[in-house]
């Protein structure tokens, strides 16, 4: 027991280190995000003196870039799924390696989800109301709820199953099926469900007729598979060029058609939401419109919309056509930060902030965020970010063999 608690804190003393050992490039990185962290440290304390008068937000649109993050990195940390399903439930060994990679930009990701939705509430204590016995959770009627537990509970999962695996690879033993196997599969359907319940929390929404379509959680799916593996895709691209990592190429092919696949399905969506709010020109159609083309001389966001889809269109058709995958490592790459870009704007400036505009009473009040917001929200890119490279170092560096236990 005593020698097993001993070898268990050697494992984490020499991971830490690990992690804040490495080239001037490294820490360099580490620098500019740790600067970017304190910018967001300073505007997050002025917030929580002064509220969250200092953001643009107000009681017309109360949800702004704070949840727009929020909605699209949810789907970044449920992307890693679509190398696990592969790799563990159909055993394929190429794409293992890619798996751990992906479940620490997960883990990273969530992070920032949590506290993207703490800078959303203006103060932490806030979080009291729905922490028994002080305040109530309002489990199972609430979706927020619901939301707080498939978050948390998917960080769990993607807590444990590399931490084990790095630990056994760490000590140089074989991992034990029945200690992570089971949480491999559970998570597949917890990474499917994460991004589900975030849908429902704005179909359940009656007041607020622009959200209230049955497609959203798939839209939010299909969305979420294709900007999260074209997120790890990048991310594995740098481990690949900057590390000893064993990254084959059947990972990127297999992922750029995942990106591909889901891209398409997702156009496919959004095209049909658009047929269904402007054929019938109903009166809900007004939030639609607002987006796509003003209303009543209000057109702040149609400029990011149609930005966004014609990224998504330039994008899809520049992988369908893979003349960009055998050139150098900065072009093949554009058509996926083109991606990225598109659907965050399409989860923000095309999905939160119409959904106020206009009000229930009729009033087209617009949205823009201040510095302060920008700041917070590059500050919490910036932790997550950070948690992300040093996961990955640690990962990288037992996985080559650069940390490993000393043999007595």
């Amino acid at each position: 027991m005593i020698k097993s608690l001993v070898s268990y804190l050697t494992f984490v003393f020499e991971s830490v280190r690990g992690m804040f050992t490495g080239s001037k490039r490294y820490f360099s990185w580490l620098g500019f995000l740790g600067l970017l962290i304190a910018g967001g440290v300073y505007a997050y304390s002025q917030q929580a003196m002064y509220g969250l008068g200092v953001t643009g937000m107000h009681d017309q649109v109360s949800w702004g870039l704070y949840i727009a993050n929020f909605t699209f990195l949810v789907g970044v940390a449920a992307a890693a799924v679509m190398m696990v399903i592969p790799g563990y439930l159909y055993h394929n060994n190429e794409l293992k390696g890619g798996v751990l990679l992906g479940e620490m930009v997960a883990i990273g990701a969530i992070m920032m989800c949590l506290l993207f939705v703490m800078a959303d509430l203006g103060r932490p204590d806030r979080m009291w109301h729905m922490m028994p016995p002080f305040g109530k959770f309002n489990f199972p009627i609430s979706m927020l709820a619901w939301d707080v537990l498939v978050l948390n509970g998917y960080l769990l999962l993607n807590l444990h199953v590399p931490g084990y695996l790095l630990y056994k690879k760490y000590r140089d033993e074989k991992p034990a099926n029945w200690l992570y196997l089971p949480f491999v599969y559970t998570s597949i359907v917890w990474a499917i469900s994460i991004h589900t319940v975030t849908a429902f929390l704005y179909t359940g929404l009656a007041g607020r007729p622009y959200w209230n379509v049955a497609i959203l959680a798939p839209r939010f799916i299909a969305s979420a598979f294709c900007a999260g593996p074209a997120f790890i895709l990048l991310v594995l691209e740098i481990v690949r060029r900057n590390t000893q990592y064993p990254i084959g190429d059947r990972i990127f092919s297999f992922l750029r058609m995942v990106v591909l696949i889901s891209g398409l399905i997702n156009i496919f969506l959004l095209v049909s939401e658009v047929f269904t709010e402007f054929y019938a020109d109903s009166a809900h159609v007004a939030s639609a419109r607002y987006l796509f083309f003003g209303l009543h001389g209000h057109n702040a966001l149609v400029p990011w919309i149609w930005t966004s889809i014609s990224m998504n269109v330039l994008a899809l058709l520049a992988l369908v056509s893979r003349k960009f995958e055998n050139r150098g490592v900065v072009v093949r790459n554009i058509p996926l930060v083109m991606l990225i870009a598109a659907i965050w704007i399409e989860k923000g400036m095309g999905l939160v902030f119409p959904g106020f505009i206009p009000t229930p009473l009729g009033e087209i009040v617009e949205y823009l965020p201040s510095l302060n917001e920008v700041l917070v929200s590059l500050g919490i890119w910036g932790i997550g970010l950070m948690i992300m490279t040093v996961l990955i170092k640690h990962a990288v560096d037992i996985e080559t063999g650069v940390v490993k236990m000393k043999k007595n």
